[in-house]
């Protein structure tokens, strides 16, 4: 499957930057074969937690450093004006500035919000996308089922000691308003975002630790909340589509990836049995495998933009 990668250019091992319209992007390139993008979730979470170390033995990974974070540029609203379209810009000038005919294009959390914006929106270039903890929906439906979903994890973990202080994080979410509060909130609800946190927190305490991020409001240049339901959207979506979700994540769950599946026509769902809402770190080699065999399905597909009804996967 592994391609032969390019050794200089936009595509060359390590770190580039693009111009997005009078802001600097950056991004990072590992691995070999068919290009992919990955766009980090938060909004605001940086890039590194995101790397996909056995994927990248198969794809050219391109991991976006999302406006707003680490060595990227910040709008001039900033922490505000950080919007689905504004982030699509910037996905499509990295997707013009490599050149390639066709990439594939998988966005974690919130990235899978905008990762879907994109399909609705910009769907040329596309070869197909991955959903990873995904939703259709925000807002109050959304939380709803976040909280019914935290009131579970809690019964589940209400012997261990360290529960209160997640509990406080998420209590803390609606406070936010600097990056250090960013970086402690992130790092405080994490464990609830593994299937067993507790249950090795020797491996899993590095990866809190080394977690970073920049405040980002969630709301438009304007001020106002940038909410998203893209129920209307996703049947008209051209390009495969492959939703992965882990049995256990609190925030963007089973419900919301089967949901995204019915939504979205010929596409493929994969649920990961032993993970949180960081399958690739819980769980990668089935993450792998399934990310692999999505991309070895659709290489061989006509173009996105042939309407035959063959054309999808079945």
């Amino acid at each position: 499957m592994a391609a032969p990668q390019q050794t200089s250019g936009a595509l060359a091992p390590g770190a580039h930057a693009v111009d997005s319209d009078g802001v600097v992007q950056r991004y990072h390139v590992y691995g070999n074969g068919p290009v992919c993008l990955a766009h980090p979730g938060g909004p605001g979470i940086h890039w590194e937690y995101l790397r996909m170390t056995e994927l990248e033995e198969h794809l050219t990974m391109v991991y976006v450093e999302a406006l707003g974070t680490g060595e990227s540029g910040r709008l001039p609203t900033h922490p505000n004006g950080y919007t689905r379209e504004r982030y699509s810009i910037a996905l499509q000038r990295i997707i013009d500035h490599l050149g390639v005919p066709k990439v594939y294009l998988l966005g974690h959390s919130h990235g899978a919000f905008v990762a879907a914006y994109h399909a609705i929106h910009r769907p040329a270039g596309l070869a197909g996308i991955i959903l990873y903890e995904g939703a259709p929906v925000t807002g109050s439906e959304h939380g709803a089922e976040a909280g019914r979903r935290l009131q579970e994890f809690a019964a589940a973990h209400a012997d261990r000691p360290g529960l209160r202080d997640v509990l406080a994080a998420f209590g803390g979410m609606h406070d936010i308003s600097s990056d250090e509060q960013t970086v402690a909130v992130a790092r405080g609800v994490l464990p609830s975002y593994i299937a067993d946190y507790w249950g090795d927190e020797q491996r899993w305490a590095p990866v809190r630790d080394a977690l970073r991020a920049s405040y980002i409001s969630g709301l438009d240049a304007l001020g106002s909340p940038d909410l998203i339901d893209d129920r209307a959207g996703l049947p008209k979506v051209t390009v495969p589509v492959l939703v992965i979700v882990g049995l256990f994540d609190v925030v963007c769950g089973p419900r919301w990836a089967r949901e995204l599946h019915d939504l979205i026509p010929d596409s493929r769902l994969v649920v990961l049995e032993n993970s949180g809402h960081l399958g690739h770190l819980e769980e990668p080699g089935r993450f792998t495998d399934a990310v692999r065999n999505f991309v070895l399905s659709t290489r061989s597909l006509p173009s996105p933009s042939d309407s035959s009804p063959e054309r999808l996967m079945r």
